[in-house]
């Protein structure tokens, strides 16, 4: 019955995502104090105001990559009193529109939060030298463009030791959506786990093409259950509430990925691989108000403490102590450098 209700709720979540990404293509800023100095774009008179733009692929009402990187944008607001605005593009044409029309507005730096904005911010940044691009998950860096990535496979290699070790198929399951290097990285720290736990396990992967399709998110998750897959993993921003829904309605196991989704289904989420992108977006913007940032391919971890995996207090006790010390110490071998994930 309590795996049922969940269902429900994720369902309504679901729906809900799509109310909540129409009113935000309403939104043109989201305001409030101002303070700081000012390296707004070179067409625009000097201001006052320290401003700080946010570009998302997606609704941030997934509870996952997008809602961090507002979450981030609510923190540099509340710390450094900054005016923040933000916009959801629906498309690639949408981003050299959205990065122009921010940095003509005089705003000190635009996070562009996914690895598809790379090439246009390099391209519009060579024409607002005053403006920093910083752009999550990026591949490029130059004078006024960075790329943080945050090496969230090392939390998805601790989850996928406790697959490993109580998976009773030996098969688990990934979903993504569309297929970008990132989200491989991130299967492949999952599958490394996975695998010096159960050596000769399975793991299927799937991709839905889409970050906001949770109907073909459920169906790829359903499919895998039915080739065995009693453990899922995924890294599909909105879409991945259907393979939550999935999940719950096989009685199976799943677990979070980039923000702390242990309470999207309870009953279900094991644990969440977490990216500090929060406390990433407010160190850059702090560094970018007192002028002393430095501009390049800024990548955190477990070490910098920008990765860790959170687990469900509420599902504590379903994890055998054996699996959770062989997580625990992968953990830690991971933090002291003696466990090697694939490299960027």
């Amino acid at each position: 019955m309590a795996r049922m209700q969940h269902y429900r709720t994720i369902e309504r979540l679901s729906t809900s995502a799509t109310a909540a990404c129409a009113a935000l293509l309403l939104l043109s800023a989201v305001l409030t104090g101002c303070g700081g100095g000012h390296r707004g774009g070179s067409e625009t008179p000097a201001q006052t105001s320290f401003k700080v733009a946010l570009l998302t692929p997606g609704p941030v009402s997934d509870a996952g990559w997008n809602a961090a990187a507002f979450d981030g944008l609510q923190l540099v607001k509340r710390e450094l009193g900054a005016e923040t605005a933000m916009v959801q593009t629906q498309s690639p044409a949408d981003f050299e529109d959205a990065f122009r029309d921010f940095a003509q507005r005089g705003f000190t730096i635009i996070f562009c939060h996914g690895f598809e904005y790379t090439d246009t911010a390099l391209k519009v940044a060579k024409l607002f030298p005053k403006t920093w691009f910083i752009v999550t998950s990026g591949s490029a860096a130059s004078a006024n463009v960075a790329s943080i990535t945050f090496r969230i496979e090392e939390g998805a290699y601790v989850e996928g030791v406790i697959a490993g070790g109580m998976t009773k198929t030996g098969v688990v399951g990934a979903i993504g959506g569309i297929k970008i290097p990132s989200i491989g990285i991130t299967f492949d720290g999952f599958r490394q786990g996975f695998l010096t736990t159960r050596p000769n396990g399975r793991m299927l992967v799937s991709y839905t093409g889409s970050f906001d399709d949770v109907g073909a998110a459920k169906e790829a998750a359903l499919a895998q259950i039915s080739q065995g897959a009693d453990f899922l993993i995924h890294n599909a921003d909105a879409a991945g509430l259907g393979v939550f829904q999935a999940a719950v309605q096989s009685h199976i196991y799943a677990f979070g990925v980039n923000r702390d989704q242990n309470s999207v289904a309870p009953d279900t989420v094991l644990a969440s691989a977490l990216t500090h992108i929060p406390k990433a977006f407010l160190r850059v913007a702090t560094e970018i108000k007192q002028d002393s940032f430095k501009p390049g391919m800024l990548e955190y971890g477990m070490k910098d403490s920008m990765v860790e995996v959170v687990y469900n207090p509420r599902l504590a006790d379903r994890i055998p102590p054996a699996v959770m010390a062989k997580a625990r110490q992968a953990t830690k071998d991971i933090t002291d450098g003696k466990i090697s994930i694939p490299d960027r």
